[in-house]
C-alpha cells in the first residue's frame, strides 16, 4: 500500500468533495440543528437581564451589582441617556444611584432610589433586577431579610434538555459526515465509472478504500468537534474530546466505506442507511431519556462511540475513564474494516466481470 497514491486520492476528494451536496449537507445540517434545538430547549437566545446604572457617588451597590454573575451592567453619565435606552429597550432596567445615597441609608434615612423598568423586557429579567437591587440596598443598610426563603426543588432531577440532546447532535454531525459522504462518494464513482478508471492505474483498491475512510474520518472529527463547541461541551480537556471524536470518526467512516463497497448504486445505498437509521440512531435516544434501561443501549455499535462522547465532552471525565468503551470501539473498526477488503474484492470481480 503506497502512502503517495492514498495521499493523491485523498487530496482529489477534499477538492472535489465540497462540490457534492451531501456534503455541504455535512457542514448544515449539525450548525441548523444546534440552532433548532437551542432556540427551542436552550438558552443561546436568552439574554442575560440588562441594567444601566447612573451612579453620582460611587455607591458599593454598583461594584455589587458588577460582582453579581448573569447581569449585563452598563454605567452611564447622563440621566437622559439611560432613560432613552430603557425605553428604547435597550435596556431591561435603569437605575440612579444619587450623590450620598449610600451615606443616607447607613444613617438609616429612606431616600428616594429612581428605578426604571423597560415595557417590553421579560418578567424574569423585572424580578431579577429588582430583587438583586433591593439586596444590595439592603446589604448596605445592614439589616438582614424578614424572611427565610427556603427553595424546594419538585420535578426530575437531572440535567435539562438541552444537554441531553447534545449526543443527538453530534449523531447526526457523525453519520452524515462519516458514513454518508465516503459512502456516497465510493458509490458515485462506481455509477460514473471514475472508479474503474482509478483502478486501471497502479493505484490498488485498498487504497482507494483506505483514502475515501481517511476523506470520513477528517470530515467527520472536524463537524464532531464543531458540534460540540457550538453546544459549549468543550472544557480544559479538550485533547481528551478531540481524542474520543476522532475515534468515533473512525468507527462511522469505516461504516461510511463498507455501505459504499456494497451498495451497487445510490438508490441501494440510501435504502441501507434509510433500513438501518433507527438501529443506529437508537443510542442517542437513551440520553433523552435516562431513566430507560441503560444496559439495552450497549446493544448497538455506535452507543460505544457516543458514550465516550458524552462522559468526556459533557461530564468531563478524561479518556482513561472511558478506555474500555474506545476499546470496544476499536475492535468493532477494525471488523468493518476486515469486512469493506471483504467486500471490496467482491466488488473489484464484479466491476473486472462487466
Amino acid at each position: 500500500m503506497s502512502l503517495s497514491r492514498i495521499w493523491r486520492v485523498l487530496r482529489k476528494d477534499l477538492a472535489l468533495g465540497p462540490r457534492s451536496p451531501i456534503f455541504l449537507w455535512a457542514i448544515v445540517l449539525p450548525v441548523a440543528l444546534t440552532l433548532i434545538l437551542q432556540v427551542a430547549f436552550g438558552s443561546l437566545f436568552d439574554p442575560e437581564p440588562r441594567l444601566g446604572v447612573v451612579d453620582q457617588g460611587d455607591s458599593a451597590i454598583t461594584a455589587g451589582i458588577e460582582d453579581t454573575e448573569g447581569i449585563e451592567l452598563t454605567l452611564f453619565d447622563d440621566e437622559a441617556e439611560l432613560k432613552r435606552q430603557v425605553e428604547a429597550n435597550d435596556l431591561d432596567a435603569g437605575l440612579i444611584l444619587p450623590e450620598g445615597f449610600d451615606e443616607a441609608v447607613k444613617g438609616g434615612d429612606k431616600p428616594t432610589l429612581q428605578f426604571f423598568i423597560g415595557g417590553e423586557s421579560y418578567a424574569s429579567n423585572r424580578i431579577i433586577l429588582t430583587v438583586t437591587a433591593l439586596d444590595l440596598v439592603r446589604e448596605l443598610e445592614g439589616s438582614v431579610a424578614p424572611v427565610t426563603v427556603d427553595i424546594v426543588d419538585f420535578g426530575e432531577e437531572g440535567l435539562p434538555i438541552s444537554i441531553r440532546l447534545i449526543p443527538v447532535i453530534v449523531f447526526y454531525a457523525l453519520v452524515i459526515a462519516g458514513l454518508f459522504v465516503p459512502g456516497s462518494n465510493i458509490v458515485e464513482e462506481k455509477e460514473q465509472g471514475t472508479l474503474m478508471a482509478i483502478l486501471v492505474t497502479p493505484v490498488k483498491t485498498a487504497e482507494v478504500l483506505a483514502a475515501k475512510w481517511l476523506f470520513g474520518v477528517i470530515l467527520a472529527s472536524v463537524m464532531g468537534v464543531a458540534s460540540l463547541a457550538m453546544n459549549g461541551a468543550i472544557g480544559s480537556n479538550w485533547l481528551d474530546v478531540v481524542l474520543v471524536v476522532i475515534i468515533a470518526a473512525m468507527l462511522s467512516a469505516m461504516l461510511g466505506v463498507v455501505v459504499g463497497v456494497f451498495a451497487k448504486d445510490s438508490a441501494m445505498m440510501f435504502g441501507i442507511v434509510k433500513g438501518a437509521g433507527i438501529f443506529l440512531f437508537a443510542p442517542a435516544v437513551f440520553y433523552i431519556f435516562p431513566d430507560w434501561p441503560q444496559w439495552i443501549a450497549k446493544l448497538f455499535p455506535l452507543y460505544w462511540i457516543i458514550e465516550p462522547i458524552w462522559q468526556v465532552s459533557v461530564m468531563g471525565e478524561s479518556v482513561t475513564a472511558v478506555w474500555s468503551e474506545l476499546a470496544v470501539a476499536l475492535g468493532i473498526t477494525a471488523a468493518l474494516g476486515v469486512l469493506a477488503w471483504w467486500l471490496a474484492k467482491r466488488m473489484q470481480a464484479q466491476m473486472a466481470g462487466q
